[in-house]
């Protein structure tokens, strides 16, 4: 009766483990018996260090994050170095003739995406600094809780300078070894898989995110509702990327019209040849859009200033059109009648675009500078500092002036030059993006002290009449 085979307690201090031999308790002497004891000892310690080396020996196979990014880092110069390498031989390959042709025609194909991927690059340096500033930026383009945050802009930034760089060494390496079809087919491959990825329905590469740029693109294209913040923001941006378009419709003409790695679009008559119409009239849309924006915002509010600002955008146009006049008339008449009229439209546009610049959209003075609430190093380095607005105002209008050479047709024969120009006009856009965001996170902040001071007062007030009603 007293010396039958038990089980422990379920409080037992002895509880054994899943796989551990049973216990037998005499508890006529309330001793265990002491090969089980010394059994179920063992038992125990071999357990209890199998289940402390599990996580060690674990963390012992994963990487640092640190020997990790430096790997990445390894892996993209080893990638960078590989693409300039196979780049280099293959355009040695070519003979002398064909090689400034060829390579114009490359850029054609591979600039616009390169300039978005630097675009992509500096927006998301634009918004590191807003988040270490504590700006809102979410709450200044009305962003719901799922907008992407500056690593995520990198993130897609990374994988567009690994992407367009390569595929632009496989149509320069497929061409310079004689197959021409397979080297045609990688520009086009790259547009129709941008397309699909911008396009793409499911919920994956930031979808919300996608979708959100594309509404922005249609309300810009159709501005039939009242404009917003992010509207003639990102509009503004699609003003410094109007060279991005105009390459944009001559690749995809040459596409459709099956000239990619031919030399037919060389002839400059030709339908996607550099006297086309279609250039001077792709690349004045961004400036009608936003022209037609501020149209759009005198109708709903009223403010003349915002006629004031689509004059400024239509002071663009003439300087596109007259530009392009110049392959469509006699040379004297050009150089006598028509190139004054273009110097001065240049003239004009630029230093309005830049007086608007500081007044308007920067709200401008000469003691001012970054107000952000929380300090850090950019803005401790630029703090109070006047240097920074001699810099930021001296290259705007100097990069204003250098965007009217992008604009102008008969001046964009130097692939490299126009290249660069056009990089320089997009930094020109990334320095401007600071003040102008700044500047409405400002006006943000005044409104709601404003309505604070309001509230406070009403409430004072209401106070002062019960105190009055009730010693009455």
């Amino acid at each position: 009766m007293f010396g039958g085979l038990v089980t422990a307690p379920s409080n037992s201090p002895h509880l054994r483990k899943s796989g551990s031999r049973p216990v037998v308790f005499d508890l006529a002497t309330g001793e265990v018996e002491n090969g089980v004891e010394e059994d179920f000892s063992l038992s125990m310690e071999t357990n209890d260090l199998k289940s402390a080396s599990t996580p060690m020996s674990t963390a012992a196979m994963m990487p640092s994050p640190i020997l990790l990014w430096r790997f990445k880092v390894l892996l993209f110069f080893v990638w960078g170095f590989s693409c300039c390498k196979i780049g280099w031989d293959s355009v040695m390959r070519m003979s002398v003739d064909l090689r400034d042709l060829f390579l114009y025609e490359a850029f054609l194909y591979y600039n616009p995406l390169l300039l978005v991927t630097m675009m992509v690059w500096l927006w998301g340096i634009n918004l590191w600094v807003f988040s270490q500033a504590n700006v809102s930026y979410a709450k200044i383009f009305d962003l719901d809780q799922n907008h992407l945050t500056h690593r995520e802009i990198w993130k897609c930034a990374t994988w567009m300078t690994i992407i367009v760089p390569t595929s632009m060494t496989a149509y320069l390496y497929l061409y310079s070894h004689g197959e021409v079809p397979l080297a045609a087919s990688q520009p086009v491959l790259l547009y129709c898989a941008v397309v699909m990825i911008l396009i793409f329905p499911f919920d994956i590469f930031y979808l919300s995110s996608r979708y959100y740029l594309l509404r922005t693109l249609w309300r810009i294209v159709l501005p039939l509702q009242a404009i917003s913040f992010s509207d003639f923001f990102v509009a503004d941006i699609l003003t410094s990327m109007a060279k991005v378009f105009s390459d944009l419709e001559r690749s995809v003409c040459r596409m459709v019209h099956r000239q990619v790695a031919t030399i037919a679009w060389f002839e400059a008559d030709s339908v996607c040849g550099s006297h086309s119409l279609a250039i001077p009239f792709v690349l004045v849309l961004p400036y009608l859009f936003r022209f037609f924006q501020c149209l759009r915002q005198y109708k709903d509010t009223g403010e003349k200033t915002t006629l004031l600002n689509a004059l400024k955008y239509s002071t663009a146009v003439p300087v596109i059109f007259l530009s392009a006049l110049k392959y469509h008339v006699f040379p004297d008449r050009w150089t006598n009648f028509y190139r004054p009229l273009w110097l001065i439209s240049g003239i004009l546009n630029s230093l309005y675009s830049f007086y608007w610049d500081v007044t308007r959209d920067w709200d401008w003075s000469f003691t001012r500078i970054f107000k952000f609430s929380k300090p850090h190093i950019f803005s401790h380095l630029l703090y109070g500092r006047k240097w920074v607005y001699f810099w930021v105002m001296g290259s705007n209008l100097v990069l204003r002036w250098a965007w009217t050479y992008k604009l102008s047709a008969h001046l964009r024969h130097n692939y490299l030059t126009v290249f660069a120009v056009a990089a320089l006009e997009i930094f020109r856009r990334f320095q401007w993006v600071f003040f102008r965001v700044e500047n409405e996170w400002n006006k943000m902040n005044s409104k709601t002290n404003i309505q604070l001071s309001e509230k406070d007062l009403t409430e004072e007030e209401e106070k002062l009449l019960v105190s009055n009603e009730h010693n009455v």
